[in-house]
């Protein structure tokens, strides 16, 4: 039976200079789900994700870039702050957890699972979708797997490109980060032209009205408020 080894902690080391903290996934937690419990309707993985909120019910999910540092428990907490510092434990933690927006209703369920992440200059939490810059990096990571307790998904992505957070004064800008549900055709349709038209280089791939979406977005320091986000659809042949 495949086991699904899900890192659930960090070791944090103190650096000399700074006294910088780096965190480093460790292997705190295994859970093994016996194989005559799963069914066409529930996997491995989601099984297991039931297991986790157990632990703790605010765990949505989990995400996973195979290839990459991208492989991690997804929170959703009451605001978009608790959870930018503290783990899936509900600890302190300076640098916080994936956590999905708190706008996102899993009773529609809304168009876009909107998450965010730290970009660690240790390579940890969401600095990897940094990498996505490069259109080589995404031939050869061109999936995001998403597991929740109802559905263990891909997405392909369509687009990948740099923003900021823009002041309120600005006119005719891209604000991806507020892109969760769809009141229309018309708004779903202009989030994906401006998401294609943004992006760095053309995938080939695109979305279409009711295709589930996910964005990553992370920090980035090319311009003040900077960040990078990777847009992509879920693919329809996944549970």
């Amino acid at each position: 039976m495949i086991v699904f080894i899900l890192a659930l902690a960090y070791i944090i080391n103190h650096l000399e200079e700074g006294e910088e903290i780096k965190q480093e996934s460790d292997l705190l937690n295994t859970i093994e789900i016996e194989k005559t419990q799963v069914t066409p309707q529930k996997t491995e993985r989601m099984l297991q994700i039931e297991k986790l909120q157990e632990q703790n019910s605010d765990i949505v999910g989990w995400i996973e870039v195979e290839g990459t540092n991208i492989n991690y428990p997804v929170l959703q907490g009451e605001d978009n702050s608790y959870y930018m510092n503290h783990n899936y434990k509900k600890e302190e933690n300076t640098y916080g957890s994936i956590f999905l927006d708190k706008d996102y209703d899993w009773s529609i369920p809304s168009s876009n699972l909107l998450l965010y992440g730290h970009n660690l200059q240790n390579g940890e939490l969401f600095h990897d979708i940094l990498n996505y810059k490069d259109k080589s990096y995404y031939e050869e990571h061109p999936v995001i797997r998403f597991t929740t307790e109802k559905e263990d998904s891909e997405f392909e992505i369509i687009s990948a490109f740099y923003s900021r957070v823009y002041y309120k004064s600005e006119t005719n800008v891209f604000r991806y980060y507020y892109f969760i549900n769809a009141d229309n055709e018309e708004e779903y349709n202009e989030f994906i032209e401006n998401a294609k038209e943004s992006s760095i280089y053309d995938t080939g791939k695109t979305a279409e009205y009711g295709d589930q979406l996910i964005t990553l977005s992370t920090c980035s320091y090319h311009t003040e408020d900077g960040r990078f986000a990777v847009v992509a659809r879920k693919n329809k042949s996944t549970n």
